[in-house]
Protein backbone atom coordinates (compact mmCIF):
# COMPACT_ATOMS: atom_id res chain seq x y z
CA UNK A 1 0.00 0.00 0.00
CA UNK A 2 1.47 2.99 -0.74
CA UNK A 3 1.79 5.84 1.48
CA UNK A 4 0.23 9.18 0.15
CA UNK A 5 -0.46 11.63 3.13
CA UNK A 6 -3.64 13.38 1.51
CA UNK A 7 -5.79 10.38 0.68
CA UNK A 8 -4.76 9.27 4.75
CA UNK A 9 -6.21 11.75 5.66
CA UNK A 10 -9.16 11.57 3.87
CA UNK A 11 -9.57 7.76 4.63
CA UNK A 12 -9.24 8.17 8.50
CA UNK A 13 -11.79 11.37 8.39
CA UNK A 14 -14.51 8.45 6.91
CA UNK A 15 -13.22 5.63 8.70
CA UNK A 16 -13.47 7.26 12.59
CA UNK A 17 -16.05 6.36 14.85
CA UNK A 18 -17.77 6.02 18.31
CA UNK A 19 -16.32 2.62 17.50
CA UNK A 20 -12.70 3.65 17.19
CA UNK A 21 -12.49 5.97 20.13
CA UNK A 22 -15.69 6.54 22.85
CA UNK A 23 -14.85 10.42 22.26
CA UNK A 24 -15.10 10.86 18.65
CA UNK A 25 -17.97 13.37 17.89
CA UNK A 26 -19.36 14.33 14.27
CA UNK A 27 -18.49 18.01 14.76
CA UNK A 28 -14.95 16.71 16.20
CA UNK A 29 -14.00 13.33 14.63
CA UNK A 30 -10.53 13.22 15.52
CA UNK A 31 -11.19 13.85 19.45
CA UNK A 32 -9.46 10.33 21.17
CA UNK A 33 -8.50 8.74 17.98
CA UNK A 34 -4.38 9.54 18.36
CA UNK A 35 -3.44 6.15 20.02
CA UNK A 36 -5.37 4.08 17.32
CA UNK A 37 -4.87 6.01 14.35
CA UNK A 38 -0.83 6.43 15.03
CA UNK A 39 -1.19 2.50 15.70
CA UNK A 40 -2.61 1.73 12.95
CA UNK A 41 -0.34 4.11 10.52
CA UNK A 42 2.60 2.22 11.74
CA UNK A 43 1.30 -0.65 10.96
CA UNK A 44 0.40 0.12 7.33
CA UNK A 45 3.45 2.19 6.65
CA UNK A 46 6.05 1.64 9.06
CA UNK A 47 8.25 4.31 10.49
CA UNK A 48 8.63 5.60 13.83
CA UNK A 49 5.77 5.98 16.91
CA UNK A 50 6.11 9.14 18.44
CA UNK A 51 4.14 11.01 21.97
CA UNK A 52 4.11 14.64 23.09
CA UNK A 53 2.92 14.73 26.64
CA UNK A 54 0.03 17.46 26.96
CA UNK A 55 -2.38 18.56 30.00
CA UNK A 56 -4.70 15.43 29.59
CA UNK A 57 -1.82 12.72 28.46
CA UNK A 58 0.71 11.49 25.99
CA UNK A 59 -0.75 12.36 21.96
CA UNK A 60 0.83 9.68 19.99
CA UNK A 61 1.72 10.32 16.26
CA UNK A 62 3.92 9.04 13.42
CA UNK A 63 6.83 10.29 11.37
CA UNK A 64 7.53 8.95 8.21
CA UNK A 65 10.54 8.81 5.89
CA UNK A 66 11.91 11.50 8.31
CA UNK A 67 8.54 13.75 8.13
CA UNK A 68 6.12 14.22 11.27
CA UNK A 69 2.40 13.17 10.21
CA UNK A 70 -0.08 13.72 12.79
CA UNK A 71 -3.54 12.66 11.39
CA UNK A 72 -5.24 13.66 14.56
CA UNK A 73 -4.30 16.92 15.87
CA UNK A 74 -7.57 18.79 14.26
CA UNK A 75 -9.08 17.60 17.46
CA UNK A 76 -7.16 20.16 19.59
CA UNK A 77 -8.15 23.70 19.92
CA UNK A 78 -4.39 25.05 20.21
CA UNK A 79 -1.31 24.56 18.01
CA UNK A 80 0.80 21.74 19.60
CA UNK A 81 4.68 22.16 20.77
CA UNK A 82 5.98 18.90 19.45
CA UNK A 83 8.76 16.78 21.69
CA UNK A 84 8.32 13.86 19.33
CA UNK A 85 9.59 11.50 22.17
CA UNK A 86 9.96 8.08 20.74
CA UNK A 87 7.37 5.61 21.47
CA UNK A 88 6.51 1.79 21.65
CA UNK A 89 3.45 0.87 20.40
CA UNK A 90 2.71 -1.12 24.06
CA UNK A 91 2.81 2.97 24.83
CA UNK A 92 0.04 4.12 22.24
CA UNK A 93 -1.40 0.74 22.98
CA UNK A 94 -2.39 1.77 26.56
CA UNK A 95 -4.74 4.41 25.02
CA UNK A 96 -6.72 2.09 22.71
CA UNK A 97 -8.38 -1.33 22.77
CA UNK A 98 -7.79 -4.64 20.63
CA UNK A 99 -11.33 -4.22 19.30
CA UNK A 100 -10.72 0.01 18.48
CA UNK A 101 -7.68 -0.78 16.22
CA UNK A 102 -9.38 -3.94 14.38
CA UNK A 103 -12.70 -1.67 13.55
CA UNK A 104 -10.46 1.27 12.72
CA UNK A 105 -8.21 -1.35 10.43
CA UNK A 106 -11.09 -2.67 9.10
CA UNK A 107 -13.36 0.52 8.11
CA UNK A 108 -9.74 2.24 6.44
CA UNK A 109 -9.73 -0.44 4.22
CA UNK A 110 -13.13 -0.06 3.34
CA UNK A 111 -12.96 3.54 3.06
CA UNK A 112 -9.94 3.37 0.89
CA UNK A 113 -11.24 1.76 -2.25
CA UNK A 114 -14.15 3.38 -1.68
CA UNK A 115 -14.27 6.71 -3.36
CA UNK A 116 -15.83 9.94 -1.16
CA UNK A 117 -19.43 10.56 -1.63
CA UNK A 118 -19.99 13.63 -2.52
Amino acid sequence: MSFDPDDVQRTLRRAWSLATASQWTATNPAAGQCNVTALLIHELFGGDLLKTPLPAGDHFYNRIEGRRYDFTASQFDEPIVYMDSPASRADAALGATGDQLTELRVAFQEHRTKPAAK
